[in-house]
């Protein structure tokens, strides 16, 4: 059939042909939901060579299958079809014609080719542009037929046709119109892999989508008016219209949501059968006491997380959870709470910090409520004197009744840890996933100990759903009485003399300040204030008379507990650090916090900081440096300024930094959800955690023959994932 004049398929129909055979990727251990033809290697599509495949591989494009799953992030408005005849001036066009006359020319611009073509149809005919494209020559000799899409555009008096994209039509009809009819789907792309070639790559591989399996049971499928998986697909990369795009991308997110917390919520009821812990009896004699001499009433959120931690003891499973709260909302209270109901059922209560400095403040404050308890205990750091650390090894291993506090130094060879019952784990995220792991694995034949992991940088709840999914999660959600929030302000330029006057006159109060750093010394390759130098300035210039220490992590040990100690003390008036002082310090006296420049730290980082000033009844001040932000700066140092919510700092900090890995190290950039993200599919997010936990109170093995398929789908695309998830 001639083509001239045909009709134009739309990009939604189905070719007629199919990628050619050839080799898959290795089978799976586990049983595969797909057909094996869409495990078919890229490099099987026509087209796609060895380095194009190495190429496509650096998206995570491998498979048939993948591709189908890359969906476009924005669909281009359709074009008006229309004549050579009918066109009006800057408007955006699709033109079907044919190639009359061409020539390739040199630009001004040097590098710049021009490719100019006479171009028609039956109505008329006009001058076409393509701009560094001279390698059509070749296909335009033949005097093709095209579809070209742009806009008419007037230069020194004549017109001529902008394209911005085309396609040459071919008598099979592959590919006609994926480039220039109807909604354009954009994808995202490299320097190496173009839009356009990814679209050639979908045209050619849609066809498959004729063979995908729906896994999802039909009463869902129907319940929430979704298009069928092949229709999902098709469309979500080549709509007829934006809402249907927007259908089909909403099914295959939600889809891709339900397998995670099935694998998830599965992940967990195999784990607490192959895991079996110890049971606690309910609260006993210390714990009350405990309780009882507190110099103050805990909050009800505290309590409500206590009684959440209780019912955890009792079972014969370990205890997971995850605890957040606020900085000085009140976490090492319940903590403490937590270990003692280790030790006064004869066991060891265990608590992990990621620095020397935390580990210290946290056994002296534990050492001083537990003293009048009767209650041991022990500090085990990298640090400690010989014949110190040999003591603690000593009482640990002959399983007396104690709370341990150590940093690192608890997982290394030569630490007896088979009498812990409480691994408690703060600031978790600071560790990695090998270290939390040697401290909550017991030897074999001994139970799991029960964990409780506690940060104070706000998660949010859709990332603790994905990435703690399998973690019960407590939050203390209200500051204990007296707390007041901290008064932040921008220092902009010019207002520095300002500042420093606002320092010193604290100081005369008897207040503490901290000038927190980015850098601990000057750096030729980056730009920043660093402690040394910001501890030279300001003692020989605006602060010269106050006493002025320093702090940062290249110190020696014993060199920063030194300083720290003092600080406690006010032997210091104003203490310049970096971010060594982020978490776990606590002086009430320091009311100050300036934070130099502030462009250079995340905004929870920046929450963190700000924590530890307002530790007692006096109003903090945080004063957040602000020379050389660009405009996304400033927005950012604004928010920081306005709210105190550490949740919506996370969620503003989850946008800027992406989405990261949901499951293993990496914690920036895309992650390795496919069409699913987090921020976007709240609530998808919320309804597939509800509909998982229907089907399995339900069918808990999903044997139904409804569910079969669902389940082993879970178990092929996130299954794997789940062993990571074994000690986060």
């Amino acid at each position: 059939m001639s083509r001239r004049g045909g009709a134009i398929h739309f990009p939604f129909g189905v070719p007629t042909s199919a990628p050619a055979e050839g080799p898959a990727l290795p089978p799976s251990s586990k049983s595969r939901v797909q057909p094996e033809r869409l495990r078919h290697r890229l490099d099987t599509l026509p087209g796609v060579g060895r380095v194009r495949a190495e190429r496509l591989r650096a998206l995570g494009l491998e498979t048939i299958e993948d591709l189908l799953f890359y969906t476009p992030f924005r669909h281009e408005a359709p074009a008006r079809l229309a004549t050579v005849a009918t066109l009006r001036e800057g408007e955006e066009t699709t033109l079907r014609v044919v190639v009359q006359s061409f020539a390739v020319r040199s630009a001004r611009r040097r590098g710049l080719s021009v490719l100019e073509a006479l171009i028609g149809d039956e109505s008329a005919s006009i001058p076409a542009v393509w701009y560094n494209q001279a390698y059509l020559a070749d296909a335009f000799s033949e005097k093709p037929e095209l579809l070209v899409r742009g806009a008419l555009r007037r230069n020194r008096g004549s017109y001529s046709f902008r394209v911005t994209s085309h396609e040459i039509l071919r008598e099979d009809g592959r590919e006609e119109g994926i480039h220039t009819v109807g909604l354009i789907p954009v994808y995202p792309a490299t320097g190496d892999v173009s839009v356009r070639s990814l679209r050639t790559l979908l045209g050619a591989a849609r066809v498959e989508a004729e063979h995908v399996v729906d896994p999802l049971p039909s009463r869902l499928v129907a319940g929430r008016r979704y298009p069928s998986r092949r229709d999902a697909l098709l469309s979500a990369h080549f709509p007829r219209s934006l809402a249907e795009a927007a259908k089909s991308r909403e099914r295959l997110a939600y889809e891709e949501l339900l397998f995670l917390q099935v694998a998830l919520l599965r992940h967990r009821r195999e784990e607490e059968v192959r895991r079996p812990a110890l049971a606690l009896p309910p609260p006993g004699g210390i714990t009350s006491a405990f309780m009882e001499r507190l110099s103050f009433s805990p909050t009800s959120a505290q309590r409500r997380v206590m009684m959440e931690i209780d019912a955890d003891l009792g079972l014969p499973t370990p205890m997971r959870r995850l605890l957040q709260g606020d900085v000085g909302s009140g976490k090492t209270v319940v903590a403490a709470y937590a270990l003692l109901r280790a030790v006064e059922t004869g066991g060891q209560g265990v608590v992990m910090v990621p620095t020397e400095v935390l580990a210290d403040q946290h056994a002296l404050r534990l050492g001083e409520q537990m003293l009048s308890l009767g209650v041991p205990t022990l500090l085990l750091k990298g640090s400690q004197p010989a014949a110190e650390r040999r003591e603690a090894l000593r009482r640990i291993a002959g399983k007396e009744p104690l709370i341990v506090v150590g940093t690192q130094a608890l997982i290394q060879e030569g630490v007896d840890l088979s009498s812990v019952r409480v691994v408690v784990i703060d600031e978790q995220h600071r560790f990695g996933v090998r270290q939390r792991a040697a401290l909550m694995t017991p030897r074999p034949g001994l139970p799991w100990p029960h964990t409780l992991h506690m940060t104070a940088t706000p998660i949010p709840r859709t990332l603790s759903l994905t990435l703690y999914g399998d973690l019960d999660v407590s939050v203390i959600d209200e500051l204990p009485p007296g707390r007041t929030p901290v008064e932040t302000r921008l220092i902009v330029t010019g207002r520095r003399e300002q500042l420093w006057e606002f320092v010193r006159a604290k100081g005369g109060e008897g207040r503490q300040t901290y000038v927190v750093c980015p850098l601990v010394e000057e750096s030729d390759s980056l730009q920043a204030a660093s402690a040394v130098a910001t501890y030279e300035e300001l003692a020989a210039g605006p602060l010269r008379g106050l006493r002025l220490g320093l702090i940062h992590g290249q110190m020696k040990s014993e060199q920063k507990h030194e300083v720290m100690r003092a600080f406690e003390r006010a032997d210091y008036d104003v203490l310049v650090t970096t971010t060594v002082i982020e978490v776990g310090v606590d002086v009430p006296n320091a009311t100050v916090m300036v934070i130099e420049d502030a462009r250079r730290f995340g905004l929870s980082q920046l929450h963190q900081l700000r924590g530890r000033v307002a530790r007692g009844t006096e109003t903090g001040h945080c004063l957040v440096g602000a020379d050389g932000c660009d405009e996304d700066a400033l927005k950012r140092l604004d928010l920081f300024c306005r709210t105190t919510d550490g949740f919506e700092l996370a969620e503003a900090d989850l946008r800027a930094r992406g989405e990261g890995q949901v499951f293993g190290e990496r914690q920036s950039g895309w992650g390795d959800l496919k069409v699913a993200r987090l921020l976007r599919d709240q609530r998808l997010l919320m309804d597939a955690r509800d509909e998982a936990r229907r089907m399995l109170a339900s069918d808990p093995d999903l044997s139904d023959p409804c569910h079969v398929l669902l389940r082993d789908a879970a178990e092929e695309r996130f299954g794997g994932s789940m062993d990571w998830l074994d000690h986060a």
